[in-house]
């Protein structure tokens, strides 16, 4: 289905006519699992990019105004809900528009201050009242879940990469988040705390976007960027402010390992693969490095 400013205009314009006057303009780059149009000045359109992504909708609808006044951090703001049509057969929403840049196109991003802030994010997060909130599942394509759940994807990343990272120790690594079970109540996380999700003012981190694989289940799964983005003073600061044990640490070292060896595995089918290569070595190298 092509979701292109045209469609959005239509949709607007049957659904919500007070806003037929305002612009419609795409967001590039705008996400992988919605497209993103800035309606306007003061909002933005999100529509699901597949039928697998459509469940985030009426989760984020429902549960952003109760994570909102709770977290230190501006976190998208519905404004209205989009029916299917005919024309595009999955809900879609309607949000404030969040000033900010994403922090990978932030040139010299200090990463201490980003860690430090973050840690905050998450902490406050992870004390929001959980009752009635969904639980990890395929809405949040399990995250929040134990990695073991990705095991079959790891063992064929393991022998597609055999001889070009060093599989024995990430096996390793694997096999410790296996042991390393979930002894902690569930709470809330996010899910993909990665830098397109992370919008940056003033050399800070501001807000956190994208809450479509959000839920309630182990917090590891948003300790990833730790490994993936943070440098070693900056993931020492993160670790220093978050209140996880160390099987939790284990297990988010665990979900880093398994989208890095993911992305390297598949870097093929990427715009540039010599660069995606080298990006996701020098991360599962960093993962390697600090587990040793």
């Amino acid at each position: 289905m092509e979701i292109d400013a045209k469609l959005v205009r239509r949709l607007v314009d049957a659904q919500f006519p007070q806003w037929r006057g305002l612009s419609i303009r795409q967001v590039i780059p705008g996400g992988w699992d919605n497209r993103t149009f800035r309606l306007g000045e003061e909002l933005l359109v999100r529509l699901p990019s597949a039928d697998g992504y459509a469940a985030a909708v009426a989760k984020e609808q429902r549960w952003l105004p109760v994570i909102a006044p709770a977290v230190p951090l501006a976190v998208p703001v519905p404004v209205a809900l989009g029916t299917p049509t005919r024309e595009f057969r999955r809900p879609w929403s309607v949000y404030r528009w969040i000033e900010g840049t994403p922090a990978l196109d932030v040139p010299d991003l200090d990463l201490t201050a980003l860690a430090a802030d973050l840690a905050q994010f998450l902490t406050a997060l992870a004390q929001v009242d959980t009752r009635d909130a969904p639980t990890a599942g395929p809405h949040s394509f399990w995250r929040g879940a134990h990695p073991q759940v990705y095991d079959a994807d790891v063992q064929r990343c393991l022998a597609e990469l055999d001889g070009r990272i060093d599989t024995t120790a990430a096996q390793a690594i694997w096999d410790a988040a296996g042991d390393a079970g979930i002894t902690s109540a569930p709470v809330w996380f996010h899910g993909d705390i990665a830098p397109g999700n992370l919008l940056i003012r003033d050399g800070r981190l501001s807000a956190v976007i994208d809450f479509g694989t959000s839920g309630v289940g182990d917090p590891a799964c948003d300790l990833a960027i730790a490994w993936t983005v943070l440098d070693d003073p900056a993931r020492a600061v993160f670790r220093e402010r978050m209140p996880w044990d160390e099987a939790t640490w284990i297990r988010g070292r665990a979900w880093a390992l398994w989208k890095t060896m993911l992305t390297l595995a598949d870097a093929s089918g990427t715009h540039d693969p010599a660069e995606e290569s080298r990006k996701s070595r020098a991360v599962i190298e960093r993962i390697l490095v600090d587990t040793r």
